[in-house]
Parts: structure tokens; sequence; C-alpha cells
């Protein structure tokens, strides 16, 4: 396979495009759309945003020390992508977008509750890299929505939310279902019966939310 060098850049993608929402207030309420975030430590839970100095949830974040990384879905794209361009200095961005905050249970911010997950954090240390300011956080709090948990296995069904992605300034819904974690090295029985069960899975949310769109 050919390959083309091309200058050092962040290629790694596609990333997830999350909503940052951040403020002790609700008069300081805002929401940053961040795809610079990720897993760093398991035990502690740990994950980190990457913000720019200049935006401002910035000055809010490193204030009170504390935020929430709410994972997006495509029903929340255009939401997504206009607190990416417009600032929380000019709108109101709750407002604005309709969409809705909520207290959390552990941290000093708010919620979104139209996220599937919504992930608190406390921010552990302040690194400055560049053009962007990582906070590394410890997890102190995960929220679920609870339609997206199976009420036979418990299991979440993350995927029927329609987690969206960011790549090279474009959003893709995730797609179709190709293995778990180890499936390589399983029988092929047991994948393609697991294979099954996530369609069914996905068929029953289309039935359903067809059903509700008819009320």
């Amino acid at each position: 396979m050919a390959k083309r060098s091309w200058k050092p850049g962040t290629m790694i993608y596609p990333l997830p495009a999350v909503l940052v929402s951040c403020g002790r207030t609700e008069e300081e309420y805002n929401l940053l759309t961040v795809a610079w975030t990720g897993t760093v430590c398991t035990n502690p839970p740990m994950c980190y945003v990457s913000i720019r100095p200049e935006r401002h949830s910035y000055p809010i974040i490193r204030r009170t020390g504390e935020f929430v990384i709410n994972l997006t879905t495509s029903a929340m794209a255009r939401a997504t992508d206009w607190c990416g361009v417009k600032s929380g200095r000019d709108f109101d961005k709750f407002r604005e977008t309709g969409l809705t905050p909520r207290k959390a249970a552990v941290v000093d911010a708010p919620v979104v509750d139209e996220s599937p997950i919504a992930i608190e954090c406390r921010v552990r240390q302040v690194i400055p890299l560049g053009s962007h300011d990582m906070f590394l956080a410890e997890v102190v709090n995960v929220q679920v929505d609870e339609s997206l948990i199976d009420p036979e296995s418990g299991r979440f069904d993350l995927e029927r939310a329609r987690p969206l992605v960011y790549s090279h300034g474009e959003y893709f819904e995730l797609g179709e279902l190709i293995g778990h974690f180890g499936w390589s090295v399983r029988r092929r029985k047991t994948i393609a019966r697991e294979r099954n069960a996530a369609a069914g899975r996905r068929n029953s949310a289309t039935k359903h939310t067809r059903k509700e769109c008819k009320k």
C-alpha cells in the first residue's frame, strides 16, 4: 500500500464529539463542543479535555475545577455543531439550542438531559501544551439514560442512541456493529449469535421510535 508523508498533525480520527458543560450557577452555565477528549486511566477512572485558553468556558472550568462530558447523538448533531461555532459570551447556549440543563449529582456543573451519558469530572491537573491546555480530571460520577438499559440483561445499549463522532471537520453517526472485544478469538457461532442479538435490539428500538413519532 503506497503511503504519502504529510506535515505533523492531529490525525487520530474519528473522535467523539462531546458537549462539555460547566458553571456553578445558572447565570454562568455554558456548553462547549470538544473533540479533543478521551480516557487516560481506569483506576482511578480519569479522562481529559483539551481547551484553548481563549474559549469562554476555559476560565470557568479553571476556576470551578469541575465539568461534565456529555456524549452526543445524531439527534443532537445540530446543537453540537452550533455550540462549537458560537460563543457563550454572546449566547445562552442552553436556551438557543433547546437543550435542557439539569443539576449534576456530584459536581457543581449542569448535565445535558438529552445526553445518553453524562460523565461528571473533577480537575486534578491543568497541563499547558501549546494551542490547548489539557484538563486532566477524575471521573466522580456517571449518569446514564435508563431507556438504554436492557431490562432483562441490564446491559447498557449505547448504540441505540446513535452516537455522534467527528472526523476531519465532519460529523458521522456510528454505524453497523462488526464485533465485540475479543471477538477475533471467539467461535464463529458465538459471533453470529451476538450480531443477531444486536440487530434485534436495533430493530426493536427503531420500531419503538416510529411508534413514538406517530403519537
